[in-house]
């Protein structure tokens, strides 16, 4: 590879990693599984990086390990994916406290509240179909736009957006059931 390759691969892909990493965790289930399937995005990346053509090349290396995910599961575990209970205590705590919410001195009984919601929830996305759950991944803990999804799923708009609400309605129905 050239230099004018390294330098576009450092430019292009890397600032992305974190987020790859992201989506390859939730679609994997498995903190050790997501970075085999970024190892193998990152080199797909570098090999393909000379026949990127300018553009948005967040959903361009998204849509890299999107499809490296599938490979990987289908090859690794056909018929079930894992649970995302191999999370570290730091990250388990992130999303137990959450952002704004950090800052705020919680009660005991707030912890255990917290925990309760946060492990439903999971749960609660975990049991999604995969497609579903792809979508409502890249939507709202990644922030992309449909177009965006629909560019990495390569699927109509349209179906993103009934992903989109067979996930959210779903996931309401399931945590209403949990609550009960």
């Amino acid at each position: 590879m050239t230099t004018l390759a390294k330098a576009r691969f450092a430019q292009i892909v890397l600032p992305r990693i974190d987020e790859g990493y992201r989506l390859a965790r939730w679609l994997t289930g498995s903190a050790t599984d997501a970075e085999d399937v970024m190892q193998e995005a990152c080199i797909k990346a570098f090999r393909a990086i000379e026949s990127f053509a300018e553009g948005n090349a967040r959903a361009w290396f998204l849509t890299i390990v999107r499809n490296v995910a599938y490979s990987w599961l289908q090859r690794h575990r056909p018929v079930k994916l894992v649970s995302l209970e191999d999370l570290s205590p730091d990250a388990q705590q992130e999303m137990e406290i959450g952002g704004l919410m950090a800052n705020a001195v919680p009660t005991p009984e707030d912890l255990l509240l917290a925990k309760q919601r946060s492990t439903a929830l999971l749960g609660a996305v975990e049991t999604l179909p995969l497609h579903l759950r792809e979508t409502l991944v890249l939507r709202e803990f990644h922030g992309l736009s449909y177009r965006e999804i629909a560019a990495i799923g390569d699927i109509p708009i349209g179906t993103v957006m009934s992903r989109l609400a067979k996930a959210r309605q779903s996931l309401l129905l399931r945590l209403k059931e949990a609550e009960r």
